[in-house]
């Protein structure tokens, strides 16, 4: 019987071993940190972000800055400008309307958090504040929408 105990000894022993390793390896990596998510998102929101729907659009900067403000600049080609801006800790929820190649991700404020600006527009310039922000998107495959909206969630906690 001492025998038979021993011989069993070597495989528990190696077992004890590996259920750390695999432990680490499948459950203990370390969750990105703040400029992991920035830079992610940032690129993210740069590949699916899909201007060709507006007309007469020039240029277009839409970002997420290290202050966790998402602004989205529009320019267009006789000068007008939209800007839109929203702190991302009053960020509640996002949608998402349409099929993986083209859609539109709604970025949804608890109240009317969301800046809304226009510059050298014809018919005036308008300063006002909203409650959701459409933006045109394409390729959205459902594990990137999911990993934005961690992003966003990550940023409206401020990490924590």
């Amino acid at each position: 019987m001492f025998k038979s105990l021993l011989s069993k000894a070597p495989k528990f022993v190696i077992l004890l071993a590996i259920i750390p390793v695999l432990a680490f390896k499948y459950h203990g990596k370390p969750k990105m940190d703040e400029q992991e998510w920035l830079q992610w998102s940032n690129k993210c929101l740069h590949e699916c972000y899909d201007p060709s729907g507006e007309a007469k659009l020039k240029n277009w900067e839409l970002t997420i800055s290290s202050e966790h403000f998402l602004r989205l600049r529009k320019t267009f080609q006789h000068g007008k400008q939209e800007y839109f801006s929203l702190h991302l800790h009053l960020f509640n929820d996002l949608d998402y309307f349409g099929d993986i190649s083209h859609g539109t991700l709604e970025l949804k404020a608890d109240k009317d958090d969301i800046i809304v600006q226009t510059y050298d527009d014809p018919k005036g310039n308008v300063d006002s504040m909203a409650t959701a922000l459409d933006l045109p998107v394409k390729n959205m495959e459902p594990e990137r929408l999911d990993s934005l909206r961690s992003a966003l969630l990550f940023f409206k906690t401020g990490g924590l």
